[in-house]
C-alpha cells in the first residue's frame, strides 16, 4: 500500500492545479471571443496533465540516480528512497510523454495546425532534459525559463489558439500571468532547498541569488501573477475580474516567505500559490461565462 501511495504521490503534482489553469484561462479568452471547442479544450488538459506527471517522473529519475535526492526536504521520491528501480520510473515517464504526443497529435489533427507537432516536441524534450541529460538547465539556474514558457505561454496560448485560430494580445498577457505563477511555486520550491542543493551543486536560480533576493524574487512573481487578471480582464471582460478571487491565497503564501519560513515549513507555499492560480482560473472562466458578450 506504502508503495503504491508513493507511485501515486509520484505522479501526481502538488501543483498540479498549476497545470489545469493555463487551460482552463485559455478556453476563457475562447468562449469570449466565442471559439469554444470542448474536445480541443479536453485534449489540451491532457496534454499538460501528462507533460506534468512525466515531467514529475522525469525529474524523479534523474536526480535520483545523480544523488541529488539524498537529502531532500521535501517528499520522498521513488528513485530516491530506494522504492522503486530506477528503470522502472524512467519507463513511467516515457509513458506519460506518449500520452501526451498522442494527444497533442489528436489536437493537431484537429486544428490542422502541424507546427504544433513541432511546439509538442520542444515541450517534450524541456521537460526531459530539466534535470536529465549530461547538461540539465534546471541545474545552472534555467529552470524559471522552462516554466514560464511551457507552463504559461505554450500551455495558455497553445489552448486559446487550437480553439480560436489566432495568437493575440490576451492570450499572451494570460501565457504571462500563468507563466509567473508556475515561476512562483519554482522558486518557492527551490528556495527551500537552498541548502542541500547547494550540498548536491545544483545551481538554481534561488542559490544564484541567495536566500534574501530568491523571497524578494518569490514576492515580485506573485504580485505580477495578480496583476495580470485586471489586465486580461481589460482586454476580454471586466467579468474577468472574478479571477481576483486568487488575492487571499496569494496573500497566505506571500505572507509565510516574507516572515522567514525554511525548510519544509516552506511546503505549504507551494500548495497555497496553486490553489491562487487554480481559483483565479475558475474565477475568469465565471466571468466569461457570465460576460453579455
Amino acid at each position: 500500500m506504502t508503495g503504491a501511495r508513493q507511485w501515486i504521490d509520484g505522479a501526481r503534482p502538488r501543483t498540479l492545479p498549476l497545470t489545469i489553469s493555463p487551460v482552463v484561462v485559455g478556453t476563457g479568452i475562447a468562449l469570449v471571443q466565442g471559439a469554444f471547442h470542448p474536445v480541443r479544450a479536453l485534449l489540451a488538459l491532457v496534454v499538460g496533465l501528462s507533460i506534468q506527471v512525466g515531467v514529475n517522473y522525469a525529474n524523479d529519475y534523474s536526480d535520483g540516480v545523480r544523488g541529488t535526492d539524498a537529502h531532500r526536504i521535501g517528499p520522498q521520491r521513488l528513485v530516491g528512497s530506494g522504492a522503486v528501480a530506477p528503470r522502472t520510473v524512467k519507463r513511467a515517464a516515457l509513458a506519460a510523454f506518449g500520452v501526451a504526443g498522442a494527444a497533442g497529435l489528436a489536437l493537431t489533427l484537429l486544428s490542422q495546425q502541424w507546427w504544433l507537432l513541432g511546439v509538442g516536441a520542444a515541450a517534450i524534450a524541456a521537460a526531459w532534459f530539466y534535470t536529465g541529460g549530461e547538461h540539465p538547465y534546471g541545474y545552472i539556474g534555467l529552470g524559471e525559463v522552462f516554466v514560464f514558457v511551457f507552463f504559461g505561454l505554450v500551455a495558455t496560448v497553445g489552448t486559446s489558439f487550437t480553439q480560436t485560430g489566432r495568437i493575440d494580445a490576451p492570450a499572451l498577457v494570460a501565457g504571462s500571468a500563468q507563466g509567473l505563477g508556475a515561476c512562483a511555486v519554482l522558486m518557492a520550491n527551490n528556495l527551500r532547498d537552498i541548502p542541500t542543493d547547494v550540498l548536491s551543486g545544483k545551481h538554481t536560480l534561488a542559490v544564484r541569488l541567495g536566500d534574501g533576493r530568491a523571497r524578494a524574487v518569490f514576492l515580485a512573481f506573485c504580485a505580477l501573477t495578480v496583476a495580470g487578471v485586471p489586465a486580461l480582464a481589460a482586454l476580454t471582460t471586466w467579468w474577468g475580474l472574478l479571477g481576483l478571487a486568487l488575492v487571499p491565497w496569494m496573500i497566505a503564501a506571500s505572507a509565510t516567505v516574507t516572515r522567514g519560513a525554511r525548510g519544509p515549513d516552506l511546503i505549504p507555499v507551494l500548495k497555497r500559490v496553486g490553489q491562487a492560480q487554480l481559483v483565479g482560473a475558475l474565477g475568469y472562466l465565471l466571468g466569461c461565462v457570465l460576460s453579455p458578450g
